[in-house]
Order: structure tokens, then sequence, then C-alpha cells
């Protein structure tokens, strides 16, 4: 057996070196409580004050619009709370799209439960949003949009620039959970007019368990935690110092090699496409085909259940995912997929291949390879193949 092959990075990816370096002396040496005032507690303050400008400089912003959180989730559940509660008397209606993350579907699903109105905007069969259904959804008592810059199970990069334009005319809010476009695409939050924006670590190659939430300047929001007095009395509870010193340098390495990263993903994505188009008949590519994540590879399998296709792969040393990986466990077929038009049956038979830095034009060509073997023996052992070659 060779060596495990990793195509699941857009789950979670693995720790560069060099973030996991800048991190270790905050484990250890320098330990201290950023709220302390003695020096072994400021040199705490101040790493987290310098994650703070990294991620800032990362995304057009100032550094004091920029607040750590644990992650993407709870940014996400800040961000929509924090504004719908805040806003309330203003009015209740919030508008999303049907192919968010959990994150954001389920957060507006709890808010609906609790008086407000949510407008959830159909897609294409790209993925892409419909910005004439978006204009005509916007009411009197419209408060936020909230609308993801790319799409975590199919690639899918959608135009959020034109939905900020939308929402700015209308004087209503817009954020967007850019969770999987950090480190793939250029986003400017200030060009951009974005008010609020999600991002998380993990997804980097920094660590689990911290991620920011971007708050632009003069936007009122209700905090999620409260408690301590921490991230300008918004964000209460003691600092996760390393995490954020990892996020920082994760952050900050992406951005200084965006273009030579990009280009080595796209060479990989488009071979790895081209050739399992080229070998594995019956199958269809999710999400578009030019606007999307560099690293994002999706197909639809007919005949064939997405679970036996991840455990075969995973016998053969080859981690993917069936979609988000979130919900790679339940049983419902992918609420993205059902909505971009896919019946049950060819939606149950994805394969999400999300490729990192350090994949290589072999490994494509051995999970090609494997891939085409797996797929070829599920199908003997599917009655449906077996009818449609009866068929013909």
């Amino acid at each position: 057996m060779r060596e495990y092959i990793y195509m699941d990075n857009a789950a979670t990816t693995p720790v560069k070196d060099e973030v996991l370096e800048e991190m270790i002396p905050f484990f250890k040496e320098r330990y201290g409580n950023p709220s302390s005032i003695y020096s072994i507690a400021q040199a705490s303050k101040t790493a987290v004050e310098k994650a703070r400008e990294q991620v800032a400089n990362a995304i057009g912003a100032k550094k004091e619009e920029i607040y750590f959180t644990a992650g993407g989730s709870e940014s996400d559940n800040w961000a929509i709370k924090g504004i719908a509660y805040r806003n309330k008397r203003k009015g209740n209606h919030i508008i999303t799209s049907k192919i968010e993350h959990h994150a954001v579907l389920h957060t507006c699903e709890y808010l609906e439960k609790n008086g407000f109105e949510v407008t959830y905007l159909n897609v294409d069969e790209d993925g892409v949003v419909d910005l004439e259904e978006l204009k005509n959804s916007i009411k009197d008592t419209t408060i936020l949009i909230t609308i993801m810059a790319a799409n975590n199970e199919i690639g899918t990069i959608q135009p959020i620039e034109k939905i900020a334009e939308i929402a700015k005319s209308k004087d209503v809010l817009f954020h967007t959970d850019a969770v999987q476009a950090i480190g793939s695409m250029k986003i400017d939050v200030k060009n951009m007019d974005i008010d609020m924006l999600s991002l998380s670590g993990h997804k980097i190659y920094g660590p689990k368990g911290v991620g920011a939430l971007y708050i632009r300047r003069g936007v009122q929001i209700d905090s999620l935690i409260t408690g301590g007095g921490q991230e300008r009395k918004k964000r209460a509870g003691t600092e996760n110092v390393p995490g954020i010193v990892g996020l920082g340098k994760a952050i900050e390495l992406a951005y200084e090699n965006l273009e030579e990263h990009n280009n080595k993903l796209i060479l990989l994505r488009n071979s790895l496409i081209e050739k399992i188009e080229n070998n594995i008949d019956e199958i269809k590519l999710n999400g578009h085909r030019i606007n999307r994540l560099p690293n994002n590879v999706n197909f639809s399998f007919k005949y064939i259940e997405g679970e036996s296709l991840l455990l075969s792969l995973d016998m053969m040393g080859i981690a993917a995912s069936s979609g988000s990986a979130c919900t790679s466990g339940a049983l419902d077929p992918s609420h993205v997929l059902m909505s971009i038009g896919l019946g049950h049956e060819i939606a149950h038979g994805s394969l999400r291949l999300s490729l990192g830095d350090f994949n290589t034009e072999e490994e494509v060509d051995y999970v090609v390879e494997e891939l085409k073997k797996i797929v070829l023996r599920l199908r003997k052992m599917s009655p449906l193949y077996d009818k449609l070659k009866e068929e013909n």
C-alpha cells in the first residue's frame, strides 16, 4: 500500500510547519492570559494583536474590525443572530440561499422559530444565486442578506460583489460566509462593500477551533457570548492564544503565495476533472465548470451509493468526501445537490475531491486509476446498472 493520499482539504487542512512553529511557544513559555497586566501576559496580548493585524491585512480590513472566535460556525451564528436581535425593532426579515452551510441554515431556522422571517433563495443548476430573485425578495423589513462567498460542496463562487451592491442600494446589511473562499480567492471587504465576513483557521493550514468575524466599523451587533470584556467587550472568554497566533500566520502565508497556490491547484483540478471524465461514463460534474474554487472537484456517479465509494477509496489509501464533512454521516442526500436539481438517486452517489498544497499529479493519476476500478466494481453490484445494460 502506498502512502495515504489526502484529497479532503475542504473538510480540513493539515497545519503547516511554519504555523505550528509560531504556535508552540504559546503553549509553554508564553502561556500568560492576555487580560493580565504582567509581562508574560502582555507577550500573549501582543501576539493576539499581531494576528489581528495579519487577518485584517489579508482581507483589506482594519485591525479593530477583526474579532476572534472559535471557528466559522460561531462566526456565522454571531453575525446572523447578533444582527437579528439588534435590529428586531427595524425588521425581522433575513435573506439567504438554499445551499448555505448548515451553520447558516440552522441558525436561520432557529430564528424562524423565534419570530423572524427567512427567504431561502433558489440557485441555478451550477449553484449560482438568482440576483433578480434576490432583488425581488427585499422588503422594508429586511435587515440582513447572508450569502456564502463559495460553496463548500460544489465549489461554485457566488457574485458577492453584485450581492453586496444590491444590499447597499437597499440599506440592508450583507454578511458572507467566506470559510471556503479565504485562502483561495482575493477578498477586499472595503472594495466589495461587505459588512461582515466569517472565516476559519483549519481550512487554510491553520489549527482547528479558531476563526474570526469581520464586523465593519459602525455596524451595531449584539454579542453571542457574554461574560468577560475580551475582544473589546463583544466576545467573552479567555482568548485561544496559540490558535489565534496560528490563524494569523496561516492567513499571512496564504496571501503571500495566493497566485502561485491557485495556479498549481487549478492545473491539478482541471487535470483531475478531465481524467475522470475521460475514464468513467455516466457521471456529472457538479458546480460551475469555470467559476469554481481552484481546489474543488465534485462528481455524481450514477448507479452508485456514495458511502460505498468512500469506503472503497479509503481501502485504497485515498481520503475524500461525499459532501460537507459536517453532514457526511447523514443518510439524507446533500441539500446542495438537491438544490441544483439532482434527484435523490444521483445525489446519493456524489464524491468531493478537494485538493491541497501537498497533492501532486502522480496522486491525481493514482486516484483516477483506482476510482475507475471501484466504480466498475460497484456498478457490477448495482441492479439499476444491470437494467441499463439490458435496455441498451
